[in-house]
């Protein structure tokens, strides 16, 4: 894959060249999701810090997903606007990312760590928007496969990062850690300052008040509604999952740290080999023939943890259930950009983000609220419906061949 838009006066400069272009966003979204992640392998120990319930714990990942809901959608008119300072705005994203996980690490109440949270959460929201919307425009015929690449690096963090941070518990507590993770990533933000310098491109900055119509235009395209639907749908699910299932591990199963770690990167960790494969069978055989089979095996996997609750049966379905959990969303990515013309790329991803994100934001707290009442095995109940409703869903949605939306632009 060779870049598209390399301006011709910088055709050598490296920071033009697809390897290096790929390469770079993929190891700055590794850096969010290891904390992310890690984040999830210490809810039991910040449930016992600051006393909380089950119904406590999904607060905390309710805030990370309605403050991403409410920032997103300005944030993608935002991007669209900024095209060409987008390495600056990348280099912030890091650098308010570190600020936020300090900020959790050091909180000596409850709203604190919260608001660390959302400041983790509008950096790793914003982040995604020049990112995926770059991928896109560099690479439109490969545009699956690169998604697919900067998700790899995601995998690698989300793999890495419960690995290591399961590890740390048995000789650190969560705050030494997380200050950690906060302090690190401050001097990667000055490095993204000059590698996606010019990721942008050199395009004129557009009026607002066009693009205020265009976002009007995005607003009324069906289909872009629906695919918005699915994406929610399936950020309920993967949501209710993250919330639960450590919890699920630790109170339930009485797994120590370092085996919680492990089975929660274990579920992340099959992504990384998954994610590009399924990116480029996206690409040759259409978004919607490979999407829908990966929801409805992600349903099923997750109807079988009812009875594979311990040992190596546990072990396997918490792999298989990695297959397909995390390599669906740069599809989706790849689906909601072909709807639309590069120009407002961010800003229809700032769209569908923040739908999606209002849509799932409740789903922690509900999958809480049903393991307090009924245990695991309602919740596993909810989240195979989510993805049973997210798969039929886009079966239905008229997409072209690689997909493209019937109803134009």
């Amino acid at each position: 894959m060779e870049t598209a838009e390399a301006a011709p006066q910088t055709k050598t400069d490296i920071r033009n060249r697809a390897w290096f272009m790929i390469s770079g966003l993929a190891a700055g979204h590794a850096v969010f999701h290891w904390l992310i992640q890690s984040s999830v392998v210490v809810l039991p120990e910040i449930q016992s810090t600051f006393q909380l319930s089950g119904i406590g714990v999904g607060v905390v990942l309710t805030v990370r997903e309605v403050v991403s809901g409410i920032v997103v959608l300005p944030g993608g008119i935002v991007v669209d606007l900024l095209r060409r300072h987008w390495g600056v705005f990348l280099a912030a994203c890091i650098g308010g990312f570190s600020l936020g996980t300090l900020l959790m690490s050091l909180s000596p109440v409850f709203l604190l760590l919260l608001a660390g949270m959302a400041m983790v959460a509008i950096s790793h929201s914003l982040w995604h928007l020049p990112a995926s919307a770059s991928l896109s425009a560099h690479f439109p015929e490969n545009r699956g496969t690169a998604l697919s690449f900067h998700g790899v690096g995601g995998s690698v963090g989300d793999v890495l990062g419960p690995i290591v941070t399961g590890a740390l518990l048995a000789v650190m507590s969560w705050r030494g850690i997380l200050g950690i993770y906060g302090a690190l990533p401050l001097f990667l933000a000055f490095m993204a300052l000059w590698s996606f310098k010019n990721i942008g491109g050199t395009a004129a900055t557009p009026d607002l008040r066009d693009r205020i119509a265009v976002t009007k235009r995005l607003l009324r395209n069906r289909s872009l509604w629906t695919i918005t639907l699915v994406k929610g749908l399936r950020g309920m699910a993967l949501a209710a999952l993250v919330t639960i299932l450590p919890l699920y591990l630790a109170n339930d199963l009485d797994l120590s740290s370092q085996s919680r770690g492990i089975h929660i990167g274990l579920l992340i960790a099959i992504g990384i080999v998954a994610k590009p494969v399924a990116g480029q069978l996206s690409d040759r055989l259409g978004r919607k023939r490979v999407l829908v089979p990966g929801l409805v095996w992600s349903c099923g996997v997750t109807l079988s943890l009812l009875v594979a609750d311990q040992g190596i049966a546990l072990t396997v379905a918490i792999v298989l259930l990695g297959l397909f959990l995390y390599p669906d969303q740069p599809i989706t990515t790849a689906a909601t950009l072909e709807m639309v013309d590069r120009n407002v790329a961010s800003t229809a991803l700032g769209l569908t983000a923040s739908a999606g994100f209002f849509l799932s934001s409740f789903s922690p707290i509900i999958a809480g609220a049903l393991y307090e009442s009924n245990g695991i095995d309602a919740v596993l109940y909810y989240v195979a419906t989510l993805f049973a409703l997210a798969a039929i869903i886009f079966a239905i949605l008229p997409l072209g061949s690689r997909g493209t939306s019937d109803e134009g632009r």
